[in-house]
């Protein structure tokens, strides 16, 4: 796997691991034994629910497991008037006039709904290590690309997003 993870983000993952087996496991093995006493497990549907839930929680302490123990530690400081992982950057598209806010993270913490862009998205990688007022170039693919000014750059890392769930 080998992705790249911040100090904070095999936190959070510790975090969500021990929570998943100090209580959704313990949560999970009471419904699987709950749903076993109804009786007939070949026609029992909650019992097979209970099983694919405690079957679902397992497989993701497995991934985080994996994901941290094969992860690439990377840093998360940058200078104060540069963008770097963890800050909020506000750009403007010169393309077709608008302004918005990312806030650049690791790939497991992204999520585009949230307004968390990964930093080896196509307009992470460009932002990082510019600074306010620089025009940069966000190279999307071969044929096409497309520039935006960096208005504002705040950092914002409060610890309150969380690593995206599978």
């Amino acid at each position: 796997m080998y992705d790249k993870l911040t100090q904070n983000d095999i936190r959070k993952m510790q975090e969500e691991i021990e929570h998943r087996k100090l209580v959704v496991r313990k949560e999970a093995l009471e419904a699987v034994k709950e749903a076993r006493a109804h009786g007939d497990l070949s026609e029992n549907f909650e019992y097979h629910a209970a099983k694919r839930e405690k079957n679902k929680n397992e497989g993701r302490i497995r991934y985080l497991e994996r994901m941290i123990r094969t992860a690439e530690v990377i840093s998360d400081e940058s200078a104060e008037d540069e963008v770097g992982l963890n800050n909020t950057v506000e750009v403007f598209f010169e393309e077709d006039a608008t302004t918005e806010r990312y806030k650049i993270v690791t790939t497991v913490r992204a999520s585009s709904i949230d307004g968390l862009i990964s930093n080896e998205s196509p307009i992470g990688k460009a932002l990082l290590g510019h600074r306010v007022g620089d025009r940069v170039f966000v190279k999307v693919n071969e044929n096409y690309g497309y520039y935006v000014i960096i208005r504002a750059i705040e950092n914002t890392d409060d610890g309150t997003d969380k690593i995206r769930s599978f």
